[in-house]
């Protein structure tokens, strides 16, 4: 897995974008239990927000279609998506409301527990669904979902990628349901295993839990494939040809938040460069496993550069 240049490849990430408060404590407190934290710091987050900036990192041109309030933390997040060279152009400004955040707590394990609160993510509408329209019928590759924003208008981007043939990614988090006939607007679904058991019903624990609930996923209508991220274990990955595990390499583990949203965007940004569905889902574990050594969200996003660096040294160990 060399470099990958990608100036020619685009991208829109459809999702939120929140103001991280993070405390960090050595153990999580009790119901009714008060704790002394260890640290506090602040970061811009949100699941499409670290997505884009993810995919940005890893050179892919990426436009973010998001609403954002008329506020500090508004200004912070739109700043950062701007550093990191996401394209801000598509993104609302919702008067008189606030911008989203999210409370997160991380423990000494890096495990982390989230509280959303959606303000202006919870504004998006059609308008948003016609600037998307508006990239997919010019330049960009591929669609980027996930389930902090409005379901219904996620399907009708969704669904209209789908008409134009351009690659749509459905990481269906936050847990929740999706409507059996919506399946098929997906040419990839990417739950962890706490998002798939609540697809599915049933628990995703053991190997075999695990594949049984990809496959019922994937039996519901997802085009091309399916992913379960697995965390330090890695990911299991099917479509209708194959099916496996990935393992993880060992790293350690400073802050698991945004993990999972790496992992998306390396798998993305890999399969749009050409290469096979399985050599896509180990980058999408490579760069999941460098995002939780450093702190934060997007900041915890690696280079391509870091990543290339990362392989190399493995290889050699």
């Amino acid at each position: 897995m060399g470099g990958l240049y990608l100036s020619e490849i685009s991208a829109v990430v459809f999702g939120s974008v929140n103001y991280d408060l993070i405390a960090k404590t050595e153990v999580f407190p009790l119901d009714g239990e008060s704790v002394i934290g260890q640290n506090f710091y602040t970061s811009a987050g949100g699941k499409g927000g670290n997505q884009a900036v993810a995919l940005a990192q890893l050179g892919v041109e990426t436009y973010m279609v998001c609403r954002i309030g008329d506020d500090y933390y508004g200004e912070e997040l739109l700043t950062s998506l701007q550093t990191f060279g996401v394209d801000v152009s598509m993104v609302g400004i919702e008067k008189d409301m606030n911008s989203g955040i999210a409370h997160i707590s991380v423990n000494d394990s890096g495990q982390n527990k989230i509280i959303i609160i959606r303000g202006a993510n919870g504004k998006c509408s059609d308008v948003e669904i016609n600037k998307i329209i508006a990239k997919l019928d010019t330049t960009a590759d591929a669609l980027l979902l996930q389930m902090e924003l409005p379901l219904e208008l996620s399907l009708k981007a969704a669904q209209y990628s789908q008409k134009v043939k351009k690659l749509v990614v459905m990481d269906p988090a936050p847990a929740g349901i999706i409507p059996l006939d919506a399946y098929k607007y997906f040419d990839y679904l990417i739950p962890n295993e706490t998002e798939a058991e609540t697809l599915v019903g049933h628990p995703v624990q053991t190997k075999d839990q695990i594949s049984n609930a990809a496959r019922t996923l994937l039996d519901r209508g997802v085009k091309e494939g399916v992913i379960i991220k697995l965390g330090e274990k890695g990911a299991y990955y099917i479509n209708n040809v194959e099916s496996g595990f990935i393992e993880a390499k060992k790293v350690k583990v400073v802050d698991t938040v945004a993990a999972g949203d790496a992992f998306n965007a390396g798998f993305t940004a890999y399969l749009l460069k050409g290469n096979s569905f399985v050599e896509s889902v180990a980058m999408g574990v490579t760069i999941g496993s460098l995002a939780v050594t450093k702190s934060g969200a997007q900041e915890s996003m690696p280079t391509m550069e870091e990543v290339d660096s990362f392989l190399n040294t493995t290889k050699q160990t």
